[in-house]
């Protein structure tokens, strides 16, 4: 049975991966060319215990699939693979929950020291980086990141949804709930993010949870 996925949207690189990691792991992984396909495996596959995941795959807005994945399954552990190299992302990536940060640069064989460390209970960090990454976070990411912490998985979804503008008519009709029970979600997540209302939550989340598109390196 699977262990693992690959959410990555490059063939090429998750077939690489994979077999990386296919001795790793010894088990069969499963691969996922965007969000919404990663989402499907975990609701089939529930003895998944790791995500190696692209912070640019279609569907994965910035650090917006870490944070779900975080809220609907906080026993996977999520391993972010990618491009994106920038140490405001890779912190970012680690106050929200990730196990690991392993930049798509790295040589295989240290990808597979990273899966080892992040399964046997510890966090992982290219060795050049671990001073810098581990200063300390903008106090207002941490502050967010453990706002977010207290939303319900179904709370979380309906934050999404006030992110891209929808309405409470149209995030029932998403998530298959009454609008009254929308109602009462939208008012947890207003009192636990500390905001005034349902488009200074949308904004503040879009805000907090952006990671550039860029594969630029900022280790100066």
């Amino acid at each position: 049975m699977a262990r693992a996925i690959i959410a990555d949207d490059h063939p090429l690189f998750r077939a690489a991966l994979k077999q990386a990691l296919t001795e790793t792991l010894s088990t069969d992984i499963k691969e996922a060319a965007s969000f919404e396909q990663l989402l499907e495996i975990l609701k089939h596959e529930p003895q998944i215990e790791l995500v190696l995941l692209d912070l640019s795959m279609p569907g994965n807005r910035g650090l917006t699939g870490l944070t779900s994945l975080r809220s609907r399954y906080p026993d996977i552990l999520v391993v972010i693979v990618s491009a994106n190299e920038q140490l405001s992302v890779i912190r970012q990536a680690m106050a929200y929950g990730a196990s690991a940060y392993i930049p798509k640069s790295m040589p295989l064989a240290e990808l597979q020291g990273a899966v080892h460390t992040v399964l046997a209970g510890d966090t992982w960090l290219p060795e050049h980086l671990i001073d810098a990454v581990n200063q300390a976070p903008a106090p207002e990411t941490l502050d967010f990141a453990r706002r977010l912490e207290q939303l319900t998985p179904q709370q979380f979804r309906v934050l999404e949804c006030l992110a891209d503008g929808l309405l409470n008519k149209q995030i029932a009709y998403e998530l298959n709930v009454q609008e009254t029970t929308i109602k009462q979600h939208v008012s947890a997540i207003l009192r636990k993010l500390d905001v005034l209302n349902r488009t200074q939550a949308g904004i503040l989340f879009k805000q907090m949870l952006s990671a550039p598109d860029s594969a630029d390196q900022a280790f100066e």
